[in-house]
């Protein structure tokens, strides 16, 4: 994960949001579903108020995701990062399992 932050770090806040947006169009794609996002939340090591975990426990999954997607702040974005990489590591598993 640090590898991968330090990455994201790197690129344009341009890049940054076109990341996001390729990491929620594959959360979809791997059947993200709400029950996934405590455990991602502890993956991504957030704590419960932070925007993004807030954001994963409400409503529909896929409006979420792209609520997440769109955050601006930078450390809104980090947050965002490390939690759809959580989202698509645990939907992508379920998934393979299935």
């Amino acid at each position: 994960m640090s590898q991968g932050i330090e990455w994201f770090d790197g690129l344009s806040p341009e890049e940054q949001y076109e990341t996001l947006l390729f990491l929620r169009h594959h959360c979809v794609q791997a059947r993200a579903v709400i029950k996934n996002g405590p455990e991602s939340i502890r993956r991504a090591g957030l704590r419960l108020t932070h925007t993004p975990a807030v954001l994963i426990t409400r409503g529909r999954i896929d409006q979420q995701l792209g609520k997440i997607a769109g955050l601006a702040p930078l450390d809104e974005r980090r947050k965002a990062f490390r939690l759809l990489i959580a989202v698509l590591a645990i939907s992508d598993a379920r998934r393979r399992e299935r």
